[in-house]
């Protein structure tokens, strides 16, 4: 409401954030959080084996610390970099509700986030000049794994305060918000998940730089494959505490969030398809443990690319199943906060927004207004015509074009009980009279809908 509404309608605002957020995750988890202790645990290997190995496990742990630390340094630098960005752009009222609550967490992780990169540097470019004093060399890696660590446990903190804020929501401090409800149940889960994963990167780069020796393939999948052996049962138990620890109206979301709503009745087989993926990933890493997998490159991959499927599978449904909701039980997804809603169901919403033309809706802008009410209620998740689009949603519902007009009224009033995933509808009668208007014009017309980074924005007085 205080901002003027950012809009990709052929990508979907929420679209945006997800395909960088995901990415993000993806080379954090395994290559920063995971992949360093790994690239540690095999230098130190280098350290312990007669003197004309340790030469053939420094090198390896090197070569796959090149690959952790260019991508990590690039593409996930970038990545971090465009969460804010992008979250900032489609819903600012969100990610400033959480800098005021969060502000000296964030300071912190950025003092960490810092060293974090001064070390990894570090770490990489004395690699050769240390060769000569490798425990200490080792114990650099230790302190930056443990960096890369307390970086995700903070985020983490807040990635969970917005599912479930708890106390937070009465005491309002710092330390309420930071230790909310689902604080150590993810963590505990996403700590294991990075090792699994980390080991499962090693893994799958392992036949690109062993060609020349399978004796040393054999041997470091060996030490790999008990890595995620002894970190897989943990994150079993964690993934068990974590889902026993997410609220009951969140659990109910779960059909939708794993398969979308047209292929919700496949929920169950997912469940199967994923508890068969992990058993795959076990199997894989005993294989490797026994010193099974030889010149199988494929089968060494296999792990990595499943655990980035099922990783970038459940960021989607954490952020799907706290809907309605950006923040829990405080700030709606479409951007307006709960406790805002009785003012604005009394005034109207167009009232109260500071970039609407419109302060009062009459028969002859009720069309506009309909418009300006969509953009502000609606277009954090739907688009016009692109992803998640209302024209094919309402289709779906109600067939081929034109609509009946108080079918739309009714549903629009009803819609957050109908799909307790959707937001309730934030205005009056009047709003949804307006809204209905809007809805069963773009059935008629292919109107395009586009943002207030490409129209521009007018104050009015």
């Amino acid at each position: 409401m205080d901002f003027p509404i950012f809009h990709l309608d052929f990508l979907n605002n929420r679209f945006l954030i997800a395909i960088i957020a995901v990415l993000h995750v993806l080379i954090n988890h395994p290559l920063a959080v995971g992949g360093i202790p790994l690239v540690v645990l095999l230098e130190r290997k280098g350290t312990k084996v007669p003197a004309q190995e340790a030469g053939l496990w420094d090198k390896l742990a090197f070569r796959i610390l090149f690959v952790f630390f260019i991508v990590t340094t690039t593409v996930g630098a970038m990545t971090g970099v465009g969460i804010w960005l992008s979250a900032s752009l489609v819903n600012p009222a969100a990610i400033g509700s959480l800098i005021r609550v969060f502000f000296w967490a964030w300071f912190v992780e950025w003092i960490v986030f810092v060293t974090e990169v001064v070390l990894i540097l570090y770490y990489f470019l004395t690699w050769r000049k240390k060769s000569q004093d490798k425990a200490q060399h080792v114990r650099l890696g230790v302190i930056l794994a443990v960096a890369s660590w307390v970086t995700m446990a903070i985020i983490t903190a807040i990635l969970a305060f917005m599912m479930d804020p708890g106390n937070w929501l009465s005491e309002r401090s710092l330390l309420h918000g930071f230790m909310n409800p689902l604080y150590l149940p993810q963590l505990a889960f996403r700590t294991p998940m990075a090792m699994v994963m980390g080991g499962a990167a090693g893994l799958f780069l392992l036949p690109f730089f062993t060609k020349d020796n399978p004796q040393l393939r054999i041997d470091a999948s060996r030490l790999i494959g008990r890595w995620i052996l002894g970190w897989l049962p943990i994150l079993i138990a964690a993934c068990i505490w974590y889902y026993y620890s997410v609220p009951g109206a969140m659990i109910a979301n779960l059909s939708v969030a794993n398969t979308t709503q047209q292929f919700a009745n496949w929920y169950q087989a997912l469940v199967y398809l994923m508890v068969t993926s992990v058993a795959i990933v076990a199997v894989v890493a005993g294989a490797a443990a026994l010193g099974r997998l030889r010149q199988n490159s494929l089968m060494s991959m296999i792990p990595f690319v499943i655990l980035l499927m099922l990783l970038s599978h459940f960021e989607r449904v954490r952020e799907f199943i706290r809907k309605p909701y950006a923040i829990g039980q405080y700030l709606y997804s479409n951007g307006l906060r709960v406790a805002d809603y009785p003012l604005f169901k009394q005034d109207g919403l167009l009232k109260h927004a500071t970039y609407s033309s419109i302060k009062e809706i009459r028969p002859e802008n009720r069309l506009q207004a309909g418009r300006e009410i969509f953009v502000i209620a609606c277009t954090r998740c739907h688009t016009l015509n692109g992803v998640n689009s209302v024209r094919d949603n309402l289709e779906a519902m109600y067939g081929t074009p034109p609509w009946n007009m108080d079918n739309l009224r009714k549903f629009i009033g009803a819609m957050h009980t109908a799909r307790g995933y959707m937001p309730p509808f934030p205005g009056n009668e009047t709003d949804a009279d307006a809204l209905a208007h809007y809805l069963v014009h773009i059935s008629e017309n292919k109107d395009a809908l586009p943002g207030s980074q490409t129209t521009g924005i007018r104050l009015t007085p």
